[in-house]
């Protein structure tokens, strides 16, 4: 969706309406409390000139306690009236963010792997959270109010008109002025907001990342240049900013000037009049001084509440943006993966990640039920986008996957990525306990089946010398862990889900040899009897493996056993070991 260059977009505000039609009563209630406002804004001035000229002229002072009580009235449903409507109008601005929150969430979480490749984690996030809490203002202190505050100049310039036009023209002579400086005011800061939301996106995905990283920078000792490019997007944020506060200089000091013009012609026109005895009385002059401030104050404040709606409405576009991506697996399986026995095929599979650019060229094997293949290649060759596209984060350029001889896309989607499980070298873990990334918070999986599965695998003594044992917090991203301990949470994770198919990808690549025995033993028990691909940089890991694939180029060169293939003269994999063999021999 491309930023809108209108000074309102009422496409796209429609849109956004459509998601108050669970709410509809609130909307119809917060609607008639801004009709209730503007009548009863009129009620006092025209009760103040009554009172003026009909009782502190003649001075009657029975008539000015009625006069005065009348307005306590009003002024009391006004107070009402405005309560109700400020606290639901603000009440279904977040009841229609959080709707809208979830839908983009659960959105985002149905997006390929592709889309997040190519997104700063920074920029989504700004959608999904500030972006949105953004556009709750529409509600609270755009829409609504922008509403009241025009029914209400509605209301006092026709009640302005029927008590005298002659001061009427008086105020709207000057009306144009202010409305011409407010749509120029407009236009200029819907661009200058626009702007805005691009840079606090920039800083955000900028702070993330270099919060995330920040090992590397510290290593690198790049602390001096990540501050001066932090200090050159903070600037583009404030200038940013100050074109706002500049736009906002120029036009509230024209509008007050205009109003403040306007109030005086007004007095010395109805002045001049009333002291001649005319047909404009004392008590008409000072209700149109009050009914011009009253006109003159939403328009400079009106102002105001559409750089809030202009504000929401630019997060709205960027938010849209995101609902609109057409960057889904395609999840139209009709077939219910319930059971499966592990046989995998892969038929002439072709795949890039860019359209000009094949990764996978052509590549075929078979991976027969409870067999362990491995597949070897140096970094690039594609063996971790195999397992991309088995389960399905990426669709394949041609070619077939299948599992049990039906075609993985015929699969529901869910129940096919709930029979594989997946170990990857760089293990996330939750900023949780220990339980709750192994479970990932299944229901259907208990402490008592963790604790069992753990001593099956070898890492319970481990877990249990953690303060807190199984509850214990390991913060983001599993700080408080060891690479090695992360790995055997991650073991064991995949082991609880009892899945058909187990992938290992590059398991035992950066961890210390203490580790590596402890996973090797888990990796023993948890590949025991189910078919399993594993990704391996350390050759000798792989010895045991039914089936060696050697991949190059995104092409299989050889397919054997760890013994067969290197008794290959010139072999790759022979190659490859032995390469790692010396360089292991030389350390």
């Amino acid at each position: 969706m491309k930023e809108s260059g209108k000074a309102f977009d009422f496409k796209l505000f429609r849109r956004l309406l459509a998601f108050t039609n669970a709410y509809r009563l609130i909307f119809y209630f917060v609607a008639f409390a801004a009709v209730a406002m503007s009548i009863l804004a009129i009620l006092r001035p025209y009760l103040l000139k009554r009172a003026i000229d009909e009782s502190i002229l003649p001075k009657d002072t029975e008539a000015f306690l009625y006069f005065v009580v009348l307005m306590l009235v009003v002024l009391m449903l006004e107070v009402l009236f405005q309560f109700a409507f400020i606290f639901y109008a603000n009440w279904l601005g977040q009841n229609v963010i959080t709707d809208l929150r979830v839908k983009l969430f659960k959105l985002m979480m149905s997006f390929k792997m592709q889309y997040f490749d190519k997104s700063a984690v920074g920029r989504l996030t700004t959608r999904a959270v500030s972006d949105i809490e953004t556009i709750s203002s529409i509600f609270s202190q755009g829409l609504f109010m922008i509403i009241s505050d025009l029914l209400k100049m509605g209301t006092i310039a026709v009640f302005m008109l029927y008590q005298s036009w002659r001061l009427s023209l008086i105020v709207f002579a000057i009306l144009p002025v202010i409305l011409y400086a407010t749509r120029v005011f407009q236009r200029a800061m819907k661009v200058a907001f626009e702007e805005v939301r691009t840079q606090v996106a920039d800083l955000n995905s900028f702070v993330q990342e270099r919060i995330t990283g920040m090992k590397i920078v510290q290593i690198f000792t790049r602390e001096e240049t990540e501050h001066k490019a932090f200090n050159a997007i903070n600037e583009k944020h404030k200038k940013a900013w100050v074109k706002t506060v500049w736009y906002n200089s120029i036009f509230f000091p024209i509008a007050e000037m205009a109003s403040s013009l306007a109030i005086g012609l007004l007095v010395w026109y109805g002045g001049l009049n009333a002291a001649q005895g005319g047909v404009i009385s004392l008590g008409l002059v000072v209700a149109f001084v009050e009914l011009a401030q009253m006109l003159f104050r939403p328009l400079r404040q009106i102002a105001d509440k559409f750089n809030t709606l202009q504000m929401g409405m630019v997060a709205a576009n960027r938010v849209f943006a995101i609902l609109d991506t057409e960057s889904h697996i395609l999840d139209e399986g009709k077939v219910e993966l319930t059971a499966t026995n592990g046989f995998i095929e892969f038929e002439n599979v072709r795949f890039g990640y860019n359209e000009d650019e094949e990764v996978i060229k052509g590549i075929s094997f078979d991976v027969l039920p409870g067999e362990t293949v491995a597949l070897v290649g140096a970094t690039g060759a594609g063996k971790s986008t195999i397992i991309n596209l088995l389960n399905r984060f990426y669709e394949i350029n041609s070619g077939t996957i299948r599992i049990d001889k039906t075609p993985i896309a015929d699969y529901k989607l869910n129940s096919l990525r709930n029979h594989i499980a997946v170990v990857l070298q760089e293990v996330f873990l939750f900023a949780d306990t220990i339980l709750s990334n192994i479970t990932l918070n299944d229901p259907t999986i208990t402490e008592a089946e963790v604790i069992a599965a753990a001593k099956e695998i070898g890492v319970h003594e481990f877990i249990s010398s953690l303060p807190g044992t199984y509850h214990y917090n390991v913060k983001e991203r599993g700080a408080m862990l060891s690479s090695g301990q992360r790995q055997l949470i991650a073991f064991l994770r995949a082991y609880v889900s009892k899945p058909s198919i187990l992938i290992l990808d590059e398991a035992t690549s950066s961890i210390d040899t203490y580790s590596e025995e402890m996973i090797q033993t888990a990796t023993d028990k948890v590949t025991q009897g189910r078919t399993s691909i594993v990704i391996a940089h350390r050759l000798a890991t792989i010895k045991k493996a039914d089936k060696i694939l050697v991949m190059s180029d995104g092409k299989i060169v050889e397919i054997g056993k760890h013994a067969a293939l290197l008794q290959k003269e010139n072999g790759y994999y022979r190659n490859l070991y032995e390469v790692q063999f010396m360089a292991e021999d030389s350390k």
